[in-house]
């Protein structure tokens, strides 16, 4: 289902969800994807979308079904499936979404009749036995339809950038430049943009600003993460080339900035993931390059030394394009799906649905006496009823059950 213009044919601390909102799945977990979305709420992670290899002969690729949300407890490592209703988006992928104040918010995609630029909702601190979508019928022009667009938070704003996708319908600001090749696919031919558009959360409405400065080249695929009032860009795809460029864009006056880095780099690639992890700190994992190879390489880029370190880990065996990665409250970030392998080539694409937890930190001193308490629970269960409720709670969780028993 992707080509090479990777596009698809047929892509506070706060409580945790309540328990009776989602049906509990022992063992289970989410089946393998890639060109899904998730976000988190520091806690939990919200995964949907995306696309697999169908289990026959053949390259038969189809897409995850759209009415389920899995949730990935970040604390116990436990995954829930919810079933969700209302205006279900439909199946896609190269979806675009953020969670803010608990609320998802989906843009954009790729679907089985082509591109979209509908806007949807998910209350997921709703009480509802049953998660409900809404579509949002937005006020003003809206962007293009265009899936494998970047997005940054900043106020009571989401901020749009990229994505390749159809030719603008209404005037909009910025460069379009059509892909050649997709004038031989079947539909509407498509091409890669620098658009920028603004959606206002409180009166969702759309805008476009004025941005000054160096743009950045059109492209799709690449990676946005948001740091106080800048929202960073690095690479993706714009015609042959997988970019390792980095830019920001100042989210209050609108000025574009190229960054050139100290040192050495990351190669250039698509397909990869951008997290913050602190005030300073934006961490880089995977992609997909050029030469159309699966990187599983990590690297942090310091935002006041203007320097890219390289990260040692252990996934080195274990490389990820068109995966999501998400930060939790610990210092960690959870990449989850993906493909291992060469996402374009004939051969079938393999898939995961394997969690990646890279530690950029060391782990708090109340994560490391509950994991004690876990580890040593014959010895310390009889003493269960001593701890606070709220750790008590956190003790049940990760070890599985509803009792202070602890067997």
């Amino acid at each position: 289902m992707a080509d090479d213009n990777e596009d698809l044919q047929a892509d506070e601390e706060l409580p945790a969800p309540a328990e009776d909102s989602f049906e509990q799945l022992e063992n289970d977990s989410p089946a393998e994807r890639s060109g899904h979305v998730a976000v988190t709420d520091g806690r939990c992670m919200y995964v949907w979308g995306g696309y697999k290899n169908a289990q026959v002969r053949g390259f038969y690729d189809f897409y995850l079904p759209r009415d389920e949300i899995w949730i990935y407890n970040m604390e116990t490592g436990r995954w829930k499936k919810s079933k969700t209703e209302g205006d279900v988006p439909p199946s896609m992928s190269g979806s675009c979404a953020v969670c803010v104040d608990r609320v998802v918010y989906l843009f954009g995609g790729h679907h089985a009749r082509g591109n979209t630029n509908k806007f949807y909702m998910l209350n997921s601190r709703s009480t509802d036995k049953v998660l409900q979508w809404v579509r949002v019928e937005c006020q003003g022009v809206p962007p293009s339809s265009k899936d494998k667009l970047g997005v940054w938070v900043y106020k009571n704003k989401l901020i749009f950038f990229g994505g390749y996708g159809y030719f603008p319908e209404g005037k909009q600001r910025g460069t379009f430049e059509f892909d050649e090749t997709s004038f031989w696919n079947s539909g509407l031919p498509r091409g890669w943009n620098d658009h920028v558009h603004v959606l206002d959360t409180e009166t969702f409405t759309w805008s476009q600003p004025i941005t000054t400065g160096k743009t950045p080249s059109p492209r799709a695929a690449h990676a946005c993460a948001t740091v106080g009032n800048r929202g960073f860009v690095f690479g993706g795809r714009y015609r042959e080339s997988r970019m390792n460029d980095l830019y920001y864009l100042n989210l209050d006056t609108w000025e574009w900035n190229e960054i050139m880095a100290q040192g050495v780099c990351p190669v250039g690639r698509s397909w990869h993931s951008l997290t913050p992890i602190s005030s300073d700190h934006l961490f880089l994992f995977g992609g997909f390059t050029t030469d159309k190879q699966p990187l599983s390489d990590a690297w942090i880029y310091c935002i006041s030394k203007n320097e890219w370190v390289q990260f040692e880990h252990n996934y080195s065996e274990k490389p990820r394009l068109w995966h999501t990665a998400c930060a939790s409250e610990e210092g960690e970030v959870i990449v989850f799906g993906g493909c291992a392998n060469n996402l374009l080539a004939h051969s079938k694409a393999a898939h995961s649905n394997e969690i990646l937890v890279f530690s950029l930190q060391p782990r708090s001193l109340v994560r490391l006496c509950l994991e004690a308490v876990i580890c040593f629970k014959e010895m310390l269960a009889s003493s269960w009823n001593c701890l606070p409720k709220h750790l008590l709670h956190s003790v049940n969780q990760r070890f599985g059950s509803n009792n202070t028993s602890g067997s």
